[in-house]
């Protein structure tokens, strides 16, 4: 491109992928279970009304998201609140109400991923974290990050409620399964494309896990925190650290040369 016409696909759109981001993101989505919990069962909407009002919220944010022309983290982090939130409800939607179960949830929400990935590639010829250029590449990003969380709140309560973990032991396993993610991208040469979305869908059930660990009653594995109170909590963590952590947008490939 010309120098000096700077147009809206030179603006960096997503964060760099650094620690700051790992953490908020577990955080966030830890948020998503309480959240989306909280408007499904505490106030009583039900799985299919709540993931409505939570659907509402993200298309919203995620036009706002797609029309700027920079990166803002408070805009970009509030996207991804609600489409962890709006995964959270969506999830229990498809496993409980639909009766499908977690294995069958779970292996729709796979297949809808991999087919988002799979489309993004044939489409623009290539898949990227933080090389975000475009309107197309950007809404397939949001695509396969709102599936990713739906996937990710499956998985969790999966493991957590049939494997015999508890919310405490499938929240260690995601740990550890993050923690081997973690030694791949330092100790190998593994595309570091699918290390991002493996690591970006296990984050979401250990936020699941985690959550669920903070409000389920006692005599189910849980502290029997109000899920509005962890919400409120959660939320005031997410803020503070976004508006302290830096924050900056990832950088283009021709950049890095």
């Amino acid at each position: 491109m010309t120098e000096g016409r700077i147009g809206l696909s030179d603006a960096g759109k997503v964060p760099a992928v650094t620690l700051g981001f790992w953490i908020v993101k577990v955080l966030a989505t830890t948020l998503g279970e309480t959240g989306g919990d909280t408007l499904s069962m505490t106030m009583g909407l039900g799985y299919l009304a709540a993931t409505a009002v939570f659907a509402v919220v993200l298309i919203a944010l995620m036009a706002a998201q797609v029309a700027a022309r920079r990166f803002h983290p408070l805009r970009y982090w509030a996207t991804i609140i609600a489409s962890t939130t709006a995964g959270t409800t969506l999830a229990d939607f498809a496993t409980r109400s639909l009766g499908i179960g977690y294995a069958g949830g779970s292996l729709l929400l796979l297949t809808l991923v991999l087919g988002a990935l799979a489309t993004w590639r044939s489409v623009l010829g290539r898949i990227d974290a933080d090389d975000i250029r475009d309107r197309r590449a950007e809404l397939f990003y949001w695509l396969t990050i709102t599936f990713s969380q739906t996937l990710g709140t499956a998985l969790g309560d999966w493991l957590a409620d049939t494997g015999g973990l508890e919310y405490l032991g499938a929240a260690l396993v995601f740990g550890g399964g993050l923690l081997c993610l973690t030694l791949l991208y330092l100790r190998t040469s593994l595309d570091r494309v699918l290390l991002f979305w493996a690591a970006f869908i296990l984050t979401r059930p250990l936020g699941a896990a985690v959550g669920d660990f903070l409000d389920k009653p006692l005599d189910k594995g849980g502290l029997d925190i109000s899920r509005p109170l962890a919400s409120a909590v959660l939320v005031a963590v997410v803020l503070l650290l976004v508006l302290l952590l830096p924050q900056r947008p990832g950088r283009h490939r021709d950049e890095a040369r």
